[in-house]
């Protein structure tokens, strides 16, 4: 009699080609609703899987884990960030995490790009003008002014894969690159870059036009940039962040932005999400800041490659073999 096939669970809908090749390879069970698990249909699910694949929606923490049955071993996530799961706990079960790196880098850093421009030339803003049931009467000389980009000072906070790629991008556009990390990159990679680091991350948020996020959320991370360090920028700056949400202090940006202690901000992410504070939306419609639901990685392309990368760790691990990306306690 041959051994059934390990089941593999779904929390949410992928694209098509991905379901379509999970289902040759595996014995897989997909979510039809595409709706958020609740946390009981979560537990069902650690209940009877044998692999997991989650996406960010899925608040996998330690009561969660706890509920798992002994037959689960892998929790393949859909998804760079691993914010959402607790590695520690789960590798305290022996159960392996993965994840899908540097798939998604060059589409966050268009879209981090895109949001730059978006808030500095005031695109929205001017995007509702013609839609608009008022007529517009035509081009002046001082109506819809926004600001140039080229020659302006971006301050990239996090210089990991996509802080690297929006560099590259941002020098193109005339911007003069600076960053902060918590190690120096090298000094050919700084070259190529041609990128100033900062050592002091207050230092630099003083210095800025345009300040990017682009680091992980850690426990390290959580409001990295806080009331104080928010108070360092120039009245004149932008801020966008395409990372997570927990990384600003959402609340005392909201306060700055209502103050018009800041320019403006370009906000892919939030600190509750998926909850929108009533405050930004109140911002959005004053012109003063920029909201997007989450699209940083919203590319076909992109995540058929994060697909590709959930097969490739899930067939690894099956085969009895270490999945290329695997995901340690230690490296968070």
């Amino acid at each position: 009699m041959s051994k059934p096939q390990p089941l593999v669970i779904v929390t949410r809908r992928l694209p098509e080609p991905v379901e379509t090749r999970m289902r040759e390879l595996f014995s897989v069970q997909f979510n039809e609703s595409d709706q958020p698990f609740a946390r009981a249909e979560l537990v069902a699910a650690m209940r009877s899987a044998d692999v997991l694949v989650p996406t960010i929606t899925d608040r996998i923490d330690a009561s969660i884990l706890a509920e798992a049955g002994p037959q689960l071993r892998l929790i393949a996530n859909f998804g760079n960030g691993v914010d959402h799961i607790d590695v520690e706990a789960a590798s305290a079960r022996g159960i392996t995490v993965t994840n899908t790196p540097g798939v998604l880098t060059d589409d966050t850093a268009d879209m981090t790009m895109a949001l730059m421009l978006a808030v500095i030339r005031r695109l929205p803003e001017g995007a509702r003008i013609i839609p608009n049931e008022e007529p517009w009467t035509g081009w002046s000389p001082t109506w819809m002014l926004g600001r140039r980009i080229t020659g302006k000072r971006l301050g990239i906070v996090g210089m990991g894969r996509i802080g690297q790629a929006l560099a590259v991008r941002a020098r193109a556009f005339g911007l003069s690159i600076n960053y902060h990390n918590r190690r120096r990159l090298p000094v050919d990679t700084e070259n190529a870059l041609e990128a100033t680091y900062w050592s002091s991350l207050d230092r630099m948020l003083a210095r800025m036009d345009i300040i990017s996020i682009h680091c992980p959320h850690t426990p390290a991370t959580y409001h990295l940039l806080s009331a104080r360090r928010l108070k360092l920028m120039k009245r004149d700056a932008v801020i966008v962040n395409t990372a997570r949400g927990e990384i600003i202090d959402e609340t005392a940006l909201i306060a700055m932005l209502e103050a018009d202690e800041l320019r403006g901000a370009g906000l892919d992410v939030f600190q509750h999400h998926p909850a929108v504070n009533p405050r930004l939306l109140r911002l959005a419609k004053a012109n003063k800041v920029v909201l997007l639901p989450h699209m940083g990685s919203a590319t076909l392309e992109g995540r058929i490659d994060m697909g590709e990368k959930v097969m490739v760790n899930i067939r690894a691990f099956l085969d009895g073999h270490k999945p290329p990306n695997r995901i340690l306690p230690s490296m968070l």
